[in-house]
This record gives C-alpha cells, structure tokens and sequence, in this order.
C-alpha cells in the first residue's frame, strides 16, 4: 500500500536506475512532507518506440512511490525543433501520444489515477508565458542557447531560430507546470543546468536522468530504423529487426543488456533465457548482475539472449497491439502519421507561408445547426444503417439522413432528440437512398453518441465554434475541397464533456455542445 511506504523507500523508487540525480538533498527533504510533483516531457514528432519503455518504468516507479506525474505532450516544441512535425498533424499527434502512453502503462500494470497529461500549446501560446519567452531573449545569448540545445535539437550550420528558442521554451516549462522535479535523459543535462541560469529568479528544480543505449548502441532513436521496434509492430518485424542489433558475444555494452536491465528486470523482476537443452535448457536470472556475467563469460549466447528478450517485447506490446485494433485508433494513426511525401507537403505549406483566404474560411465554411429527430427506422438494405427523419425548420419539411447507428445506439433512444447536424455537405447516397445531412456524434473505442446541443436550443439553431469569426456559409461545399475531412480531424470531446475544435468550445447561443457519457472522444 502506497500509504506505508516511507520516505526512504519512495526515494529508492524515485532514484533507482537513474545515471545522475541533481538536487538529491531537496528531494529528501521534500518526501519528508509530502509527495513529489514530477514531469516528463515527450516532444510529439515520430511514434514512440520500444525505448520509450524505459521512461515508462521509470514513470511507473514514480507512481508507485506516491508522486503527482505530469506527462508535458510537448507539441510546440516538436514544431520548433527543425519542423519535425507539420503543424496541421500537432494536435492529431498529441492524441495519438496520449493513446499509447496510456497503453503502455497498461500493459506493464501501472495505475493512473495520479497522471495527467498537459499539451504544451495549452499554456505556451498564453499572454504571461510569450512575456516570459521575450524576458528569456533579452538575457540569453545566441551562444548558450545553441549549447544548451546541442543534443536535443537538430544542428544544422544555419540554425533557424525556432531551435535557439527550444532550450528556453523547455526551461519554462517545470516553472509553468507547478512541478518540483524534471525527468529526461541526460542528453538533456545541458537545459537543465541552462534552465538554474537563466531563471535565477525562479526556484531551483530537481533534475532526474537515465539513459538507455538503443539497440544499434547509441541513444535510442525513433529516427534511425535499424534502433526502432514499433509499439505496433508484429512479432515477426521484432524478430527481423532484433536480428540486426550489435551483440557480440562477451561484449556487455550493447542496447539488449540495457534494455533487460532497465525494463525487464524493473516491471517483471526476472528474466528467463529459453533455449534448447542441447545448449543448457532455459535458465531464470532473479537479478541482473548475475546475467550480465554470464553473458561476459559467454555462458549466454547473444542468438538466445535476442531471442528470450523478443518473446518479453511481445508479451509488453500484445495488449498494444489489441488495443490499436479499435477502428478509431487505426484512423487515428493513419491520419497523424500519413505517407511521408504528405506529410512533407505540408511541412512545405508552413515554410513557405502559402495560407490562403479560403483555407482560413474553411472552418466556418460548414453550416451546423440544431435539429430534432422526428422518426427511425433501420435501413431495408443494410442492417448496420438508421434512416432518420429529421426536422431541419424547412419549409421543404424534413430532411432524411443515413447513418451508420444501427447496433451502437438504441432505435427509440433517437425518437424526438435534439442532435447536431451538418446541413451543407453534398447528398450521398448509401445503399440506395440519399441522405440529405450528417449527424455528429462523439466515439471513442466501440461506444458512440450523437452530440447534445444545450439546454433550450431549439431547432435551426447554428453551431458554432466559439471565438472565431463567422462568414456565411455555402449552401452546398465542393466534396473535392474536402473542408469537413481537413476539420474533423481537430474535433474533439474534453475530460468535461464539452465538443471542442482545437480546444476551441462548439456552440449555440445558449451555450456549448456536449456529449452525455464519452470522455476524451473523438467527433465524426
């Protein structure tokens, strides 16, 4: 129990496996009264990889040890460093961070009710923290914001000055986040020590580090393919890619080793050589030093180590892999990682300031209103489909809209509820008959419901979102511009319930637009 554990044992947690601690006298003195307050901060660019196992088993060490974590989804930062990830795909990327953080944790048992995690653009893009940014540029020369960035950002011979930036916006960050202690990798020792100069007036935070080589023996890259096991890759492509990781026999200084060490032997507390009883039958190791010597004495060979260390990859990623089989998740990752020369295209977008009148319209561009449901009934040629009629405030009489409800939520529960339509997309016809309009609903995972204007709305009411200038919009969109595809990717539902455009609130006149049940949801 969490509650009996002393001061001394929750330091132990805290610091075990750790390469260096700075400020380990505060951390005592803090656990002496109460629980420490930690982030760990991931710029959203590539996908997480195996690697990032090891600051998962470190979060899991802090949670057990009672700390509050706070896991910085840091988007603005993975824009700022060389533009690695278009800013079209931050927010989708963020999701998609969060989704398989929380699978991870998962899936090596670690509790959740003491994590939070935080988009840097919530806070970054605030009045007090952009006056912070100018104070920080009027003291920090171009000199020690490059040396402070050296191992984290990308060097080029022409930094631009997003990268010099970097290291300052990421000295901020432990103050805006009300945290005692920071959790990174020692590459990022020299934002550390830049953060304790530049903010002398700000208290002095704790800084906490490990460090795993990657499989290919330096740091663990998603950037370098030869070092990245996806969470999502089958068991044959861990097979292949373990395959070619250095493991020379007797040498001990290589990223299998690292990884037992510091992810296997953490979560599971063992670890199993299987092997055949021609070469000695399979052999449990209950602590690591014992099998690092024997792999020094070459009493374990790398081909065995390789292969008992891929059957321990798969039993973490199996409840990933099941996870991400959820349609929303695999839409989700296709559109927040889309082909390469995509991606590339709207990085280009960016650099080359190409942003439209009409693209800055597009928002407002689709025409959503309140409606009420007059009457359902399943489709005649498709089970899985609802036709619905639906009271628009038309002189014409209602509408009829298709959608796919049907075995997700009940026929009678859509007799007389007010909904939220988009009335302007072109008619489609699904298996025969046109729907006229789209009705929107929150998902996430299998469960789905259709969003819920608020109270007193009434029908032919518009849905807008709050704070953004309205134009009038076209009676029926071009289905080629696809402005619904280029929004709905940034819609979204919050902890609280509220429907939401890029943290932006969905609403009428009477307020904002919400789902009854689903959390965190996705909008489609």
């Amino acid at each position: 129990t969490m509650s009996v554990i002393s001061p001394e044992e929750k330091q132990r947690l805290i610091t075990r496996n750790l390469q260096e601690v700075l400020g380990e006298s505060k951390l005592s003195e803090i656990l002496k009264t109460r629980d420490l307050k930690v982030y760990w901060g991931t710029a959203t660019t590539g996908k997480p990889h195996m690697a990032y196992f090891v600051p998962m088993s470190k979060i899991g060490d802090f949670l057990k040890a009672g700390c509050e974590v706070t896991i910085l989804l840091a988007d603005l930062h993975a824009y700022l460093d060389n533009m690695k990830a278009p800013w079209e795909l931050l927010s989708l990327r963020s999701k998609y961070y969060e989704n398989v953080i929380k699978a991870m944790l998962r899936s090596i048992g670690v509790p959740l009710d003491k994590l939070k995690f935080v988009q840097g653009t919530d806070y970054q893009l605030s009045k007090e923290y952009t006056l912070d940014v100018y104070r920080l540029s009027s003291v920090v020369t171009e000199h020690d914001a490059k040396k402070a960035g050296a191992e984290v950002v990308k060097q080029v011979d022409h930094p631009l000055l997003s990268g010099l930036l970097y290291p300052g916006l990421q000295a901020l960050d432990e103050e805006y986040l009300k945290v005692d202690a920071q959790f990174g990798g020692v590459d990022q020792r020299k934002i550390f020590t830049f953060a304790e100069k530049a903010f002398s007036g700000y208290e002095k935070r704790i800084d906490l580090m490990p460090m795993v080589p990657g499989l290919t023996g330096n740091k663990m890259s998603s950037s370098v393919e030869e070092s990245k096991i996806d969470l999502l890759d089958d068991a044959a492509a861990v097979k292949r890619k373990l395959k070619k990781v250095f493991c020379e026999p007797g040498n001990v200084s290589n990223g299998i080793l690292s990884f037992i060490k510091l992810v296997v032997f953490p979560i599971f507390g063992e670890f199993e050589i299987v092997r055949s009883k021609e070469f000695g039958g399979n052999v449990k190791y209950e602590e690591y030093d014992k099998l690092e010597a024997d792999f020094a004495s070459e009493a374990v060979h790398p081909g065995d180590l390789k292969s008992s260390v891929a059957l321990v990859i798969n039993r973490l990623l199996d409840p990933i892999r099941e996870e991400f089989k959820d349609p929303e998740l695999i839409k989700l990752t296709n559109t927040a990682y889309p082909p390469v020369g995509k991606a590339k295209s709207l990085l280009q977008r960016h650099q080359c300031n190409l942003t439209t009148a009409e693209d800055r319209q597009s928002l407002t561009a689709l025409k959503a209103e309140c409606n009420e449901v007059d009457s359902g009934s399943v489709h005649p040629d498709a089970d899985s489909l609802y036709l619905e009629t639906i009271d628009f405030g038309e002189p014409s009489g209602p509408r009829t809209v298709v959608s796919g409800l049907a075995g997700l939520v009940p026929l009678d529960s859509l007799q007389n509820r007010m909904v939220v339509c988009l009335c302007n997309l072109k008619p489609q016809k699904m298996r025969g008959i046109e729907s006229q309009a789209m009705l929107l609903c929150a998902s996430h995972n299998k469960e789905v419901e259709p969003l819920a204007p608020p109270t007193g709305s009434n029908v032919g009411d518009k849905v807008f979102i709050e704070g953004v200038p309205q134009v009038t919009p076209d009676e029926k969109l071009n289905p080629k511009k696809k402005v619904w595809e280029k929004i709905q990717v940034d819609l979204s539902i919050t902890k609280d319930g509220i429907a939401t455009w890029q943290g932006k609130n969905i609403v009428t006149s009477q307020g904002a637009v919400s789902a009854a049940n689903l959390r965190e949801a996705n909008i489609s």
